[in-house]
């Protein structure tokens, strides 16, 4: 192990390649702000550019794309709350609120540090227990990805409001519903379609997410014209809107923060097919319940915990799903799938053999992850404030190019009129459903989770003979369900115990 980390050490070190990390995290950066480009779009692109290189050097070239375009997706979401990359949608909840509140510099700068921190913690993971992590991959079976999910669900109580949470619940509820929409992978046939063929894929994830964040922001913008009295905070705000300074008592409270989002964020990346997106709103759910009553009420508003959590968490989830890339062939993301398409063509085969045949290959990509954090923090950090003077834009300049680059970005993923028409639906039903105050993030939880738990939920089924028995059978599907169970319902039962038995203190204090 030791020879193969030095051999991997001595080749992502290499001139060449420490080139290739700088400029694929150039690349992915830039294509990471740009609403609806994404990694996927970018790799593909970076395919046909690899072919003449060494294995590693490609590989290393596209896993700096990748990281950089996680890394980069924060900044529309965070300045126009647009996110750049799904696995970003979390970031807008308190990015973009903090840099309304004249603080873009700030948390530009915040995810920037969580970012770098869970990825370069991620990486030392990684490098550390890579080959050991490829036994948990296998451990997971449909059943627990099933209580996995439910878990993530439990999540909904984090985006809800005090007061709110049937409502967060009836979102959540149509985000499910939403996702059944398209062809049922079980036995291919097209539901809730209505005979039109654009449906038959379902509907982009990409496509609900700027239509209910970044169209519905700017059409809201337009319905409240903004008084004498918004204009001079608005001037006040854009004066510390490059300002960077984070002070100890901010730093104290990110740091227990981004150590528990990257172990989090991590092994949620290594598990197959869960990703960055879930990584990030898991993240977010559970420091909301962690944050306690007051700083929990902080969380949707601008807390630095709600930013700094979902940042560290998808840039530790992008380093962990090359665990069961590189050790089980097993692509844990759409990004990832492209990546082992693009070994196979360089005449290698991921698998537990790879650290083994090609060592080379395998370290020096782990290697690589650090340095591109580096690199990503260097090339990042001077910008902020140039970046951040994007809000100092007019708003009859800004609301248009918002509405631009989200119909563009959408249209980039598909080439289909269809899909503006549908986010401009769903731009409006968004506006309503805010104007009656119901939370936009639990339908999009809903929508990621759906179709995941419902493929596991059928496969746990075939495997058990259509018995329901699997959810007790297995310890560790048990274990999951039971704190779901635990995280759910504390929370609601929590304040009744904790009310009446300061009524019985209350009354044993009049009896005394």
């Amino acid at each position: 192990m030791l020879e193969g980390i030095l051999q991997g050490l001595s080749t992502a070190a290499s001139p060449v390649n420490l080139l290739m990390v700088a400029a694929g995290c150039f690349v992915g950066t830039f294509i990471g702000m740009l609403p609806g480009l994404g990694p996927i779009s970018a790799i593909a692109l970076m395919i046909p550019i690899t072919y003449g290189f060494d294995p590693a050097t490609g590989l290393i070239l596209m896993a700096g794309v990748y990281y950089g375009a996680i890394f980069g997706g924060s900044t529309s979401s965070i300045l126009i709350n647009a996110p750049g990359v799904a696995g970003t949608v979390a970031t807008a909840f308190d990015g973009y609120p903090m840099a309304r509140q004249g603080m873009a510099g700030k948390a530009l700068a915040i995810a920037a540090y969580s970012s770098f921190s869970g990825g370069t913690i991620a990486a030392v993971f990684l490098l550390i227990a890579a080959p050991s992590l490829a036994a948990v991959s296998l451990a997971f079976q449909s059943t627990d990805y099933f209580a996995l999910m439910v878990l993530g669900l439990t999540a909904v109580a984090a985006f809800a409001g005090k007061g709110n949470v049937i409502k967060a619940l009836l979102m959540t509820a149509l985000g499910l519903m939403l996702s059944t929409v398209g062809t049922d992978k079980g036995v291919g046939v097209p539901r809730f379609t209505f005979g039109s063929q654009s449906l038959i894929d379902g509907i982009s994830f990409l496509l609900l997410a700027m239509a209910t964040f970044a169209l519905s922001e700017a059409l809201m913008s337009i319905l409240r014209p903004k008084t004498d009295a918004d204009r001079k905070k608005e001037m006040e705000a854009q004066k510390r809107l490059g300002s960077m300074k984070i002070d100890k008592s901010e730093v104290k409270e990110m740091a227990p923060v981004i150590g528990r989002s990257s172990v989090l964020g991590f092994f949620v990346g290594v598990l197959p097919g869960a990703g960055a997106t879930i990584a990030s709103f898991l993240a977010y759910g559970m420091e909301q319940r962690i944050a306690g009553p007051k700083k929990g009420a902080e969380f949707g508003k601008g807390s630095i915990r709600g930013l700094s959590a979902p940042e560290t968490a998808n840039n530790a989830a992008a380093s962990g799903s090359f665990v069961p890339l590189l050790t089980l062939g097993i692509p844990g993301s759409g990004t990832t799938a492209i990546m082992l398409g693009a070994l196979l063509s360089y005449g290698i085969q991921p698998g537990p053999r790879l650290f083994q045949d090609n060592p080379e290959v395998f370290w020096s990509v782990i290697i690589s992850m650090y340095i591109g954090n580096v690199i990503l923090l260097i090339l990042n950090l001077p910008l902020i404030p140039y970046i951040a003077r994007v809000l100092a834009i007019p708003s009859n300049i800004l609301l248009p190019l918002i509405v631009f680059f989200s119909l563009i970005g959408v249209y980039f993923v598909s080439f289909n009129t269809f899909d503006i028409h549908l986010m401009v639906l769903f731009a409006i039903a968004a506006v309503v459903l805010r104007l009656l105050d119901f939370p936009m993030a639990p339908m999009l939880l809903g929508f990621i989770l759906g179709g995941m738990m419902e493929e596991n939920l059928r496969r746990a089924l075939m495997i058990n003979n259509d018995s329901w028995s699997f959810l007790w059978e297995r310890d560790l599907t048990l274990s999951i369900l039971i704190i779901a169970a635990v995280v759910l319902f504390v929370p609601m039962i929590g304040p009744r115990i904790t009310a009446a038995l300061n009524r019985r203190r209350e009354s044993a204090g009049e009896g005394g």
